[in-house]
């Protein structure tokens, strides 16, 4: 049995991280993607902190250059852990998607 499952694996199309035969995934798409999908409704669609206050006061202005000038390892520990009003996204990304939405995030223009 499992020689042919062995056969079978190597006649198969390797897949990637998405688990699309021969595609790559751009991390900067991806990570607009999820900005969009998680991030967006508080922080605004340009991340200027101008989405909706649904988990509290002011959401952080991205863009702003307090934010822009914070280290990669600030930046992902605050995704990765959360804020007080801002929730944690360990649980929910992993962390190639974390690293995805952050490159994103630094594309945001000032």
């Amino acid at each position: 049995m499992s020689v042919m499952v062995m056969a079978l694996a190597g006649v198969l199309p390797h897949l990637n991280a998405s688990g699309a035969a021969g595609q790559t995934v751009d991390p900067l798409a991806k990570g607009k993607t999820l900005f969009v999908k998680y991030c967006a409704g508080c922080h605004g669609p340009q991340g200027q902190g101008d989405g909706y206050k649904l988990l509290g006061p002011d959401p952080a202005n991205l863009t702003a250059p307090a934010t822009k000038n914070k280290s990669e390892r600030a930046l992902l520990a605050t995704i990765h852990e959360g804020k007080p009003n801002m929730p944690s996204w360990k649980g929910r990304l992993s962390e190639r998607d974390i690293h995805n939405v952050l490159a994103y995030i630094r594309t945001l223009p000032q």
